[in-house]
């Protein structure tokens, strides 16, 4: 047999709110409220009212009591009276004699329905010693010294009050097993004290409505259900929900895993804890027992008070350890402030990280640098465990005590590392603080095996049965850890405010150093424009002065005068070259972007053209390929493009051609040209100075140069978000690379 092909959800889906059927220990009307017209009936309300049920559905109230001793008046008064209230619980149970015989009716409303349910009324005798009960049940409470004694104190007073053979405490862990954690019987009964019960013994729906209806009694495993009929006109996929009926049927899963266990009744009170389900006061019988309402609210009382009485020892044992965890926590954040180093401030102070859980380990990952404090996996499975993180969908924090069922490889460091917390910092940068928690290797004996057993339908089809032994079983439980407390969260979620609260403070600090750098990029600027355009006019007036003297006064120097002016001459072109580009580079900080599609085709053709002029006694081709549009400055984009091309033809000059080939191409998000020539190339090692000012390549030098025109191009290709890389090798070449971002209108 093919397990995997099996539901194994099967009891967790199971609609056991909406069953169709009540037990039939009582009888069941919803009526509508503004018409009081009959719409859902127990079939066997005719044991009750004579009157069978199909005969009610449609009809009014009235009908219901046609043939008792009891006027349909007082059934109505008593509806105006529900009418009337917002809240029922406090006419529960309502006392009500039909043909001599008195029945406990109960009343609540839900989803636009009155529900009324009648049941047998017990041994009203016993109303007086459940009073007694409740009250040695507050002493207790206050008495039990210990939370064993509280339970089993519990145990033994719940078993007084409804009669029943065994009544345990069942408290459900995090992962809703449940454990056995007290427990009254008879003698004769084997004991269930400490055994375990997997999760889906009880499953989901079933714990949700343990949240809603406190008390849960089975009557009877074997009586037959009575079915619950609808009006005909009553929409089929809107079956009468039963969540706060007490006659509501029961699965018939929970019926043959009841059976299997030899118990012919049984009922459940919910312990609870903040709202959420603690546990159960579990009861079993052997032989059919009904519990009366008074009884069962009497039990109920008496697990309300177990429930206060843990939410205090809870919350005070929480208070110690929150107290322990806030002191190092605050501590931590001093720590912080005081130092700018974040792993320093967690893993090298007088108090670190490992002080606001109980892990035994924990690791940084920041700045891209591993601190590993106590027993923890070694940097390189903590490296693998952050990549692994950083591919869920986990965005501030994860806590498992199992970390293998999360991430398989974590078996391998189980034994330190059997339970992660961990708290995102910077998924983008792979930042995390990781708690671990040790392997805790258990023996576990649960009641049965836990594993539920497959069984075949006559239709062949597969399906998942209640065990039907429950002789311990023992398991070895491994790579599981303890449990992590609401405390211990708490705390490392407080830490992450805290380390991100300076994270951010670390970064507000460098954004206003950045503003003051700005501030003096912007005078500097300024300057260098200033000082650009004021040493124009005396170069102009120096080259023409040289000049003058040459055309005038030049046949009478000697050579070696005349050869000095014309290095002035010389000097001052390169010099007034100098001062344009520091103009445009100044420029490029202040000038506005007016962006607007360039049409590349003609620009390249242009620059071509002005180069072979200028360079005619050189054997230059320059080819210019696909040529998709460039959306950008039209000015900036060609001084981008002929700064690349006029340095291709300078360091081709050795060439005996000079080869320059221009191509571009559009991609999904950028418009990418490529400038390669056959020219001098450089070493990659001095890479790192290519785009710095004035600074020139060390085989760069005896060709004429500023050092400021990749400069430029740098700057323009930063302004038009684009990018700029190159490659090349001595005497092989130069590839330069630009790239614009796509921009469609």
């Amino acid at each position: 047999m093919n397990l995997s092909t099996v539901d194994l959800t099967n009891c967790d889906r199971e609609p056991i709110h909406i069953l169709g059927h009540i037990q039939s220990h009582g009888y069941l009307i919803a009526i509508h409220p503004d018409t009081y017209s009959i719409v859902h009936a127990s079939e066997n309300i005719i044991d009750l009212v004579n009157v069978p049920a199909s005969q009610l559905l449609g009809q009014s109230i009235d009908t219901l009591l046609t043939n008792t001793d009891v006027s349909a008046n007082t059934l109505i008064e008593l509806l105006n009276v529900v009418r009337r209230n917002d809240s029922l619980e406090p006419l529960n149970p309502h006392r009500f004699v039909l043909n001599g015989t008195a029945w406990n009716l109960i009343l609540h409303q839900h989803n636009g329905l009155i529900l009324m349910e009648w049941e047998p009324i017990g041994d009203e005798r016993n109303l007086q010693i459940n009073q007694q009960l409740i009250s040695q049940a507050l002493t207790e409470v206050q008495a039990s010294r210990t939370l064993a004694d509280l339970l089993q104190n519990t145990a033994q007073r719940v078993k007084t009050i409804i009669g029943y053979d065994r009544v345990m405490v069942y408290q459900f862990s995090p992962d809703w097993h449940g454990h056995v954690v007290a427990e009254a019987k008879d003698d004769h009964l084997e004991p269930f004290l400490g055994l375990h019960y997997p999760a889906s013994d009880i499953p989901r729906q079933a714990r949700e409505l343990y949240k809603i209806n406190l008390v849960r009694l089975i009557a009877d495993v074997n009586s037959v259900p009575s079915p619950i009929l609808s009006e005909p006109d009553w929409p089929a996929e809107r079956p009468l929900d039963l969540t706060h009926a007490t006659l509501r049927a029961v699965s018939t899963i929970h019926i043959e895993y009841l059976r299997n266990m030899g118990i012919q009744a049984s009922m459940s009170i919910s312990l609870m804890y903040r709202g959420e389900l603690w546990g159960l006061i579990s009861c079993h019988n052997t032989t059919p027992r009904f519990v009366d309402f008074q009884a069962r609210q009497t039990a109920k009382f008496v697990s309300q008070l177990l429930s206060a009485a843990l939410e205090f020892r809870k919350d005070e044992e929480e208070k110690t350890n929150l107290l322990r965890y806030t002191q190092s926590g605050q501590r931590l954040h001093e720590q912080l402030l005081l130092d700018n180093n974040v792993a320093r401030a967690l893993t090298k102070s007088a108090v670190t990280a490992l002080d606001i859980t109980e892990a035994t380990g924990a690791a940084l990952i920041f700045d891209d640098k591993v601190s590993l404090l106590g027993k923890t996996p070694d940097e390189t499975a903590v490296r693998a465990l952050a990549s692994w993180l950083g591919s869920t969908s986990v965005e501030t924090f994860l806590q498992t005590n199992h970390l293998t069922n999360l991430y398989p490889p974590a078996e391998a460091f189980a034994e330190v590392g059997a339970g992660l917390l961990a708290i995102v910092l910077s998924k983008e940068l792979n930042e995390y603080l990781f708690w671990f928690k040790p392997e805790l290797v258990q023996q576990v004996t649960w009641a049965g095996n836990p594993n539920k057993p497959v069984s075949v339908e006559p239709d062949g089809q597969q399906r998942i049965s209640p065990r039907k032994s429950f002789r311990a079983w023992t398991e070895s439980v491994r790579s599981r850890s303890e449990f992590w407390n609401e405390a211990e969260i708490g705390s490392v979620i407080k830490l992450r405010e805290d380390i991100l609260q300076v994270i951010t403070r670390q970064a507000n600090e460098v954004r206003m150093l950045n503003q003051r750098l700005q501030v003096a990029y912007e005078e500097l600027d300024a300057f260098s424009y200033t000082v650009s355009h004021d040493l124009r006019t005396p170069l102009s007036s120096i080259r023409c002065y040289s000049e003058i003297i040459l055309e005038e006064y030049g046949k009478d120097l000697n050579p070696d005068a005349q050869d000095l002016f014309q290095k002035i001459t010389e000097s001052t072109e390169r010099m007034q070259r100098l001062i344009r580009h520091i103009l445009y580079y100044s420029r490029m900080g202040r000038t506005d972007l007016t962006l607007s599609p360039v049409e590349m085709k003609p620009l390249l053709e242009n620059i071509r053209e002005e180069l072979l002029i200028a360079n005619k006694n050189r054997s230059i081709r320059i080819d210019i390929r696909d040529t998709p549009p460039i959306t950008g400055d039209p000015t900036m984009i060609h001084q981008v493009f002929s700064n690349l091309l006029s340095n291709s033809v300078k360091y081709t000059r050795r060439a005996s051609e000079a080869v320059i080939q221009v191509n571009g191409q559009q991609t999904e998000d950028d418009v990418v040209y490529s400038v390669v020539d056959n020219g001098i190339g450089f070493d990659m090692k001095q890479a790192g100075k290519m785009f710095d000012l004035f600074k020139r390549l060390e085989n760069a030098r005896e060709f004429e140069g500023t050092g400021v025109g990749l400069a430029i191009v740098k700057r323009i290709i930063n302004r038009h978000q684009g990018k700029i890389w190159f490659h090349s090798e001595p005497n092989r070449g130069t590839t330069f690379t630009v790239s614009f971002p796509l921009i469609t209108h």
